[in-house]
């Protein structure tokens, strides 16, 4: 059976995680999307002016409808709190044993689009394959970063 996660804070669920959930959802007999969330170390979600689908209910509410339409896409949450250190960086070593408790260790695949992703990938899960998808974001051109500097008007055409 062949498994794989996509993970991320997705600030906010955008069409461009979706492709790489459809991708992802065709290679693998079964998906876990992962939100990977620091509540108590969040300041993305205040000054935009897409603050209110910033809030964990609301990527909730996105991800959840969005993987409806795949019977093996699962949704799962990880709070990241205790991952990130004194000065506000995120320890990614300190995540990988949470995403092993969550998910077990029988995956295949690790997804995402970024390739300065797959030294960690590769120390963190040396078993699964790093898949990259829509590197150059030629599918889907948009980035999270983007959306945040965007009009809500504007967003919500990427959302």
């Amino acid at each position: 059976m062949k498994t794989g996660f996509f993970g991320g804070k997705f600030m906010p669920f955008h069409k461009g995680h979706l492709h790489c959930i459809e991708v992802a959802a065709k290679i693998c007999d079964k998906v876990y999307v992962i939100l990977f969330d620091s509540p108590e170390q969040r300041p993305l979600e205040h000054g935009t002016q897409i603050d209110g689908l910033l809030t964990v209910a609301a990527r909730e509410i996105q991800i959840k409808e969005s993987i409806k339409k795949f019977p093996n896409v699962e949704y799962r949450y990880l709070n990241t709190d205790a991952c990130v250190d004194e000065d506000g960086k995120e320890d990614w070593d300190k995540e990988t044993p949470l995403v092993l408790e969550l998910i077990g260790n029988k995956f295949t695949y690790v997804f995402s689009s970024e390739p300065s992703y797959d030294a960690y990938f590769k120390r963190a899960y040396p078993w699964a394959t790093h898949i990259i998808v829509d590197e150059k974001r030629i599918s889907v051109p948009i980035s999270g970063t983007e959306i945040r500097s965007m009009s809500l008007e504007e967003a919500l055409k990427w959302i």
